[in-house]
């Protein structure tokens, strides 16, 4: 069962690339999969999770452009993601609100880190799906859902003043009066964090979140490729990292 959970997890991860190019398009997610460079059909053969990509060498088939490696670490993630929470939760309820809510993060990271904005309806979806996926009653977890997106609507209009109104006339840069320090989409994926993980391990996976992000924030910095950080993966990573973390500590305890 392991075994097939993971190759579910493929199945459902070659999905999600499906999501992650179709949606912000508007394109059909139920037309046949086309090569995005050239639109070739591609054939059944061509379309296995994993294998198609090793077996066409990472390249179209017919217009041999490259085929782009999200395809591969979408699948691999949804995969790994699937098989530990069946590994903890098996055949429940609430395994599949959780798949459904985990696939909903994936979707959404990836299609931050490319357009820097996101779907409402899919953070609407994922908001709901935590509801049923967490183990607090109702009300605790709307109470931490509030606590924690108060806090950081509190210190979004902090720093976001402080960007505006200080670091852009330091700095002297015109693009930083219009820039904000947290996306639309970072504070419904901060309450649902609050909401799945409660108040300490919300913090930490926060924390952790803050700590992934610095790394690729500085190069932005140095590079002066984008001022603007994708965060919504980031903050999915502390989430992944944190619940996980916590699911092997009572496995093993």
């Amino acid at each position: 069962m392991g075994v097939f959970s993971f190759i579910i997890g493929l199945a459902f991860g070659s999905f999600l690339n499906v999501l992650i190019y179709r949606l912000p398009k508007r394109y059909s997610i139920i037309t046949a999969s086309c090569c995005p460079s050239c639109n070739y059909k591609i054939r059944w053969y061509e379309n296995i999770p994993i294998f198609s990509y090793f077996y066409l060498k990472g390249f179209c088939s017919f217009c041999k452009q490259k085929i782009s490696k999200r395809y591969l670490v979408v699948e691999l993630l949804t995969a790994f993601v699937t098989l530990g929470l069946y590994l903890k939760f098996e055949v429940s309820i609430q395994l599949f609100f959780l798949m459904g809510l985990f696939y909903t993060l994936i979707v959404l990271s990836f299609i931050d880190l490319e357009y820097k904005k996101v779907p409402d309806y899919l953070l609407l979806v994922a908001f709901i799906c935590s509801f049923f996926a967490t183990d607090y009653e109702f009300f605790e977890s709307l109470k931490y859902a509030c606590l924690f997106a108060g806090f950081f609507i509190l210190l979004e209009f902090i720093l976001t003043f402080y960007i505006q109104n200080i670091k852009s006339r330091l700095l002297k840069d015109k693009n930083l009066r219009t820039q904000k320090a947290l996306g639309e989409g970072d504070i419904p994926i901060i309450a649902i964090i609050g909401i799945v993980l409660g108040l300490k391990g919300g913090i930490i996976a926060i924390f952790l979140a803050g700590i992934f992000a610095i790394i690729p924030s500085i190069y932005n910095n140095f590079t002066k490729k984008d001022k603007q950080t994708a965060f919504i993966p980031f903050l999915m990573l502390g989430l992944f990292f944190e619940f996980f973390i916590n699911i092997s500590a009572k496995v093993f305890s």
